[in-house]
């Protein structure tokens, strides 16, 4: 059975070596779009647990401090999913 908990953002890193390019160019602006890797920190039971989520190139990325829903494994907390 899977349980949520509220957790936070506390890094968002773009991954700058990877970039996606637009099929079509509109002028000097049209560079590209980089992926995210953002970094959600939750606490199930007084223990602080750590997940990391890839986020593709062109979705909304949440910032640093905001909420998101983490949900986990009740036998085993540490195994969890991020839902934006």
């Amino acid at each position: 059975m899977a349980n949520e908990v509220a957790g936070v953002v506390v890094k968002a890193s773009k991954q700058w070596w990877l970039r996606v390019r637009k099929p079509i160019k509109f002028g000097i602006f049209s560079m590209g779009k980089h992926p995210y890797i953002i970094t959600v920190k939750y606490i199930v039971d007084g223990v602080i647990y750590s997940k990391k989520k890839w986020i593709r190139a062109g979705n909304p990325v949440p910032a640093v401090g905001e909420n998101v829903t983490v949900r986990y494994e009740t036998a085993r907390p540490s195994k969890a999913e991020i839902v934006l």
